[in-house]
């Protein structure tokens, strides 16, 4: 239910428009207001031309280019902004829209349409494109005949259903009539190969198709009021203040808490937001790539126009944790083996996912030897991405400071260690250390900006993390509003994940209910979806009575499981089916009142 506001006069908005700018305003704080004051100023300051029937010719041919994205961590977003600057540039009007916020009712009208998507878990779109696709893919989806469009999928090929819901889209898009200008862009990690060229295709023919405009203000809604000096490509040396394991000694898990200064940065984050952090390999798996291929370290490499040591190139820009299905291919290419090539059949593809997920580079090299040149290695290598990872913290609370709630990946197979590449590189930094990082946004994971409105926060593991800085931010402003935290983890005694916070915060108020779900502290395995359950009628009050609920953590079970047990409590709590329950939960997740951070 969206707030609302007393007025002496009568708001000049649709029901529609209404709610689109509730949850715009959501969340934002009043620097940000002031200049969406000001934004809108200048909007109205500027003449706009008079309205034209949809569908006829002057509409056609004076229609915005728009660009839809669905993004879940962000990359499909920083393409979509640097599309619609680019086409801007060009003369041409363009709008910018988060898929979640798309009106869906204006697809039949659209005329040259731009859709950036990426994939995720099992060929999946992100929880902002759901309802895009869903609707798409419905019964209730138009003829586009008069439709232009191109679609870029954004994905891993690490995954089976790579770029699936690019692919998707673009098919079904087709499918209803419209003219696909161009094939699917299908992008891997190293996204610049097909993103450079997939955008320059799209800005021309934007150039082509639509006449120049006259200039005026921006209608793209989501560029960013103010740049900050640090970014993706400009990553801050964040000083490690602390680096402490929050798990005991004897747990399967090394948990770490981080604290990192941001002192100097001119960054500034909300709860909700990420941190993204670019790692470095470790010095010894670096080592060992190249004793096993008997290359020199200290070598030139030039690629893409840029000449470093082979050792720097594998430490700080080359994945070699990740297996990816390109690099398989090429080094079963250079090392003859018919064995290692048979498992890039399609008929392999299962066999094919068990070994990228088990296997490291080092691994692959040892099993199928095979000779490669300094150059050849580092062109065949993925480039290194930087790792997300949800803020513990409050801005109000910790000031010039940001803290991480890191697992430490770590396992024993083929008889050697092997690790992540960003965890271990975080759980090895000692205090005084320096962690290149930058902010990520994340607009669909927000606190409500009506403080009297009650949270419902599930976070096992380190999905808990943000619901820290959650507690700390509302605590800050004075929120009236209650909370509830669902919690889990193996065991209570080992995994207890800022156990000594959570229960000051409850006696202080700060914290108003805590459950917890020990997996492994009795004979039958207790989740956080089991808590759920056993506390639906409460659970369902609370949803009721408008509150917020958000779940954090593992994309893969977890958010499933949770999922289906708050579509059970729906289904009976309010006396309807599961068609009826998945309405209602989608109606929260469109009010903003549903929200999912998972991975």
């Amino acid at each position: 239910m969206s707030a609302q506001f007393a007025s002496p006069t009568p708001m000049p908005l649709s029901e529609d428009k209404g709610l689109l700018l509730a949850r715009l305003v959501d969340g934002l704080d009043s620097q940000a207001l002031w200049w969406l004051s000001g934004y809108s100023a200048g909007l109205a300051a500027t003449p706009i031309p008079a309205k034209v029937a949809p569908g006829s010719a002057q509409a056609s041919s004076t229609a915005p280019v728009t660009i839809v994205f669905g993004s879940q961590t962000g990359n499909a977003r920083r393409v979509a902004e640097r599309l619609a600057a680019d086409i801007e540039r060009g003369g041409s009007p363009v709008r910018l829209l988060r898929a979640d916020a798309y009106p869906l009712r204006e697809l039949k009208t659209e005329r040259l349409l731009y859709v950036v998507v990426s994939t995720q878990g099992e060929g999946d779109p992100p929880d902002d494109a759901r309802a895009f696709v869903e609707h798409l893919t419905g019964k209730r989806a138009p003829r586009l005949d008069e439709l232009r469009f191109a679609v870029l999928g954004l994905g891993d090929s690490s995954y089976p259903q790579f770029n699936a819901a690019g692919r998707l889209l673009d098919q079904r898009l087709g499918a209803l009539g419209a003219e696909r200008l161009f094939a699917c862009g299908e992008a891997d990690l190293d996204i610049e190969t097909v993103v450079g060229p997939w955008l320059q295709q799209a800005v021309e023919r934007a150039r082509e198709l639509e006449p120049k405009a006259p200039p005026r203000a921006s209608v793209v809604p989501l560029r960013a009021a103010t740049t900050q000096a640090h970014d993706r490509d400009h990553p801050f040396a964040a000083e490690v203040l602390a680096n402490q394991r929050i798990t005991a000694r004897d747990s399967d898990r090394d948990v770490r808490h981080l604290e990192l200064s941001l002192q100097g940065s001119g960054l500034d984050y909300e709860p909700g937001d990420a941190l993204g952090v670019w790692p470095r390999n470790a010095p010894a798996l670096v080592d060992e790539v190249l004793e096993t291929l008997e290359l020199d370290g200290e070598s030139p490499v030039t690629f893409s126009g840029e000449t470093l040591a082979l050792r720097e190139w594998l430490e700080s820009r080359r994945e070699l944790t990740r297996l990816a299905r390109p690099f398989v291919a090429r080094h079963a290419a250079a090392s003859g083996q018919g064995a290692l090539n048979r498992l890039l059949a399609p008929e392999q593809a299962d066999t094919l996912r068990v070994l990228l997920e088990r296997h490291q580079v080092i691994d692959l090299l040892h099993a199928w030897p095979a000779r490669w040149g300094a150059d050849d290695l580092v062109a065949a290598l993925r480039p290194l991405t930087p790792r997300l990872y949800s803020i513990a913290s409050s801005r109000k609370w910790v000031g010039e400071e940001a803290h991480l709630t890191v697992a430490r990946t770590a396992w024993e197979v083929f008889g050697r260690a092997h690790a992540g590449a960003a965890s271990g590189f975080l759980a090895g930094a000692t205090e005084d250390s320096r962690i290149p990082v930058f902010v990520e946004r994340n607009e669909r994971f927000r606190l409500p900006a009506d403080s009297s409105r009650d949270l419902i926060m599930i976070g096992p593991g380190t999905g808990v993390a943000p619901f820290r800085g959650f507690i700390q931010e509302r605590a800050a402003v004075g929120a009236s509003g209650r909370h509830w935290l669902l919690f889990g983890n193996p065991h209570f005694r080992s995994d207890f994940l800022y156990q000594v916070e959570w229960q000051e915060a409850l006696r202080e108020g700060r914290l108003d209910r805590l459950d917890l779900a020990f997996s492994r502290d009795q004979t039958d395995k207790v989740y956080v979806q089991h808590r759920l359950r056993e506390n639906g009628r409460e659970i369902h009050a609370w949803l009721e009575r408008g509150a917020h609920l958000y779940v954090c953590g593992d994309a893969s079970r977890m958010a499933h499981d949770v999922e289906e047990a708050l579509l059970g409590i729906i289904a009976e709590h309010a006396a309807t089916d599961r068609d009826g329950a998945s309405e209602r939960l989608e109606a929260l997740r469109r009010e903003g009142r549903y929200a999912r951070d998972v991975y």
